[in-house]
């Protein structure tokens, strides 16, 4: 099988690290690939290259880490998500859960509850199996995240009318109030849900819970992580408890933990371990601390010596049967009902080989002695042969205190030994082609071990690929619901830029006298109906034009040098001068042309065009 490679950034991981380290949150057990996206994201919005320069900015900006968080944590959620699933859960398995606890306290844990929807959907699920007034004397929700701003909105339990869509129109009037624009989940209810913050990853796991729901939480996590978590989660557990997960979510590695109730829909059933073990895996216990017993272990090491593979039994210092495992059983007929009794009594003592002389070499000497090719024959069986191991159990200086002995089977090596003999005696080219296929064997179980080791790798990536499909469509709906507000904010721009260019519009068109207006390249911007009229050229004709390049009755060349002064600044007060032209018609008229800087406001105004006023002067009325 193919090496795994970390191909991880380090600068990347150590951005982690520093996170890590200077705020206590630790993000190295998230997927890499969305944990890049979302941090190249804020990256982005800063117009931040590298992952240096950004851990530079969060060390001299420390309201950067806040902006970090809400961006990599993705607080998608919603009422009754998956509205199939939460029915399954009130109509099938709530009744039964609730039955097996009595009329004892009922304990739920929301993990990962982000803006509170789920705790809600869970409090109104019981509520409605339950009865309003059960539920305030035994139901107690747990609701946790490390959002803490998502769980501040959480706590105030107040939903848009949008936000409530999902949840029927007779539930929603029965269980929220309208308080303004916002609805309110009932206050008398609400006292029985706790919010608070929970790290699953290091926090310590809440205990004695009946339901827990974690939904679209685990797939942000590596397996490794994910398998940390769970032992937490299992461990929170009641013995019957329900645990309640995503649909992207399928556990498909962790049947010793949990047993699927409905795969579907993503229901699993605690399964029974043993409660030490179990504490000691979860808090992270070593052997010898409390909460292991010394009985314990040696069960663990009695029933490992039963169950080898190879006949083993166990003799005391002074001669008598102590133990004698299940393959020995067996193969010689002595159990452990024989215990106690003397081995030299024992057909074993002396077949399939004489032992009792050994022994006592064993224990005097305190050494391990073997016996090799031992042959048993049985009758009406095949031939067994032995390679029996006589082992030395240590004790005190004064001695031993017994010995074990070991029969290991070669009878299938041997024969195969004594088959590839018989071959190469016979003819040299069968041996080679049997060594061949010997060696062809070998590889084709590789090949298939190969095979299902890739197997088993495609599976876990698939599953993790729907993980990573399932939390790329959260970020799109992240983005698309700020999409939808930018676009919203951008059509009333839009509107107001349209209203004042209407009104400018009116403004230059209301003018009794020509208007144009140039930018510095004495490009036309601007030019009214009364300048129209004066030369016979219509604004969509004029407008993106040069002005000095118009055919007109106005010699524009006398004009070059007062803009030039004007859009450099030269002239602060406006400039005027009567100049004789040619008008529409072909009459000559004398046009007064008054140029003024066009400037931009704020506290150092800056010349940005030039605007040209041409008033035809009219004499003798």
């Amino acid at each position: 099988m193919t090496p795994v490679v970390d191909d991880r950034d380090p600068t990347f991981e150590k951005l982690l690290t520093h996170l890590k380290e200077s705020r206590g949150f630790d993000f190295t057990g998230y997927k890499r690939p969305s944990l890049v996206r979302r941090v190249r994201k804020r990256m982005q919005n800063l117009d931040v290259e590298s992952y240096d320069d950004y851990m530079d900015r969060l060390q001299l900006d420390p309201d950067e880490f806040t902006a970090l968080f809400n961006t990599i944590l993705i607080n998608v959620t919603g009422f009754f998500r998956d509205p199939e699933a939460w029915s399954h859960l009130q109509s099938e398995l709530l009744p039964d859960l609730v039955a097996r606890c009595g009329d004892g306290p009922f304990r739920v844990w929301s993990a990962g509850c982000a803006t509170g929807e789920e705790a809600y959907s869970l409090a109104i699920c019981l509520a409605e199996v339950l009865g309003a007034d059960s539920f305030r004397e035994r139901v107690k929700i747990y609701a946790t995240d490390v959002d803490e701003e998502a769980l501040a909105h959480a706590r105030l339990g107040s939903y848009s009318d949008k936000e409530l869509t999902a949840v029927p129109a007779e539930l929603a009037e029965r269980y929220f109030q309208t308080s303004g624009d916002q609805r309110v989940f009932a206050r008398e209810l609400r006292r029985s849900i706790i919010f608070g913050r929970n790290d699953l990853v290091q926090d310590a796991p809440i205990s004695h819970i009946d339901l827990l729901v974690c939904r679209n939480t685990l797939m942000y996590f590596d397996a490794e992580t994910q398998a940390r978590i769970l032992r937490r989660l299992h461990y929170a557990l009641e013995p019957d408890g329900l645990l309640f997960l995503g649909k992207a979510e399928l556990l498909l590695s962790h049947g010793r933990l949990l047993t699927p109730v409905e795969g579907m829909r993503r229901f699993f059933r605690k399964v029974a371990t043993d409660p030490a073990r179990e504490r000691a895996l979860v808090l992270g216990t070593r052997p010898g601390d409390p909460g292991i017993t010394d009985a314990d272990d040696l069960r663990v090491r009695q029933e490992a010596m039963l169950s080898a593979p190879t006949a083993q039994v166990v003799i005391d210092a002074s001669g008598r049967l102590v133990l004698s495992n299940h393959r020995a059983e067996t193969l010689f007929g002595v159990s452990s009902r024989q215990a106690g009794q003397a081995f030299a009594d024992l057909e074993l003592s002396s077949r399939p080989v004489e032992l009792r002389l050994l022994l006592e070499q064993v224990i005097r000497q305190r050494r391990t002695v073997w016996v090799r090719d031992v042959e048993w024959s049985r009758p009406g069986l095949d031939t067994m042969w032995f390679d029996v191991q006589i082992v030395p159990l240590a004790g005190n200086e004064q001695g031993a205190l017994g010995v074990t002995v070991i029969f290991n089977d070669i009878t299938g090596p041997r024969a195969l030994q004594h088959e590839i003999e018989f071959a190469n005696n016979q003819l040299e080219t069968a041996y080679e082609e049997l060594q061949s296929t010997n060696e062809e064997l070998e590889t084709t179980n590789e090949e298939l071990q190969s095979t299902v080791e890739e197997l088993e790798t495609t599976n876990e990536e698939l599953q993790s690929t729907n993980e990573e499909l399932e939390t790329m469509n959260e970020e799109l709906q992240s983005m698309n619901d700020e999409l939808g507000a930018s676009n919203t904010h951008l059509r009333d721009r839009a509107g107001q830029v349209d209203e004042v260019n209407d009104f400018m519009e009116s403004i230059l068109g209301s003018l009794t006298v020509g208007v144009a207006v140039v930018d510095h390249e004495l490009t036309i911007s601007a030019w009214n109906g009364p300048a129209q009229e004066l030369w016979g050229l219509r604004p969509d004709e004029a407008i993106g034009r040069h002005l000095l390049d118009l055919d007109i009755g106005l010699p524009l060349e006398q004009l070059r040098g007062p803009l030039n002064n004007v859009l450099r600044g030269r002239d602060n007060a406006d400039s005027a001068a009567l100049i004789e032209a040619t008008n529409r018609r072909g009459r000559p008229v004398s046009v007064q042309v008054t140029l003024s800087p066009l400037t931009r406001d704020g506290g150092n105004p800056e010349v940005t065009g030039a605007i040209l006023i041409m008033d035809e002067q009219r004499y003798g009325s």
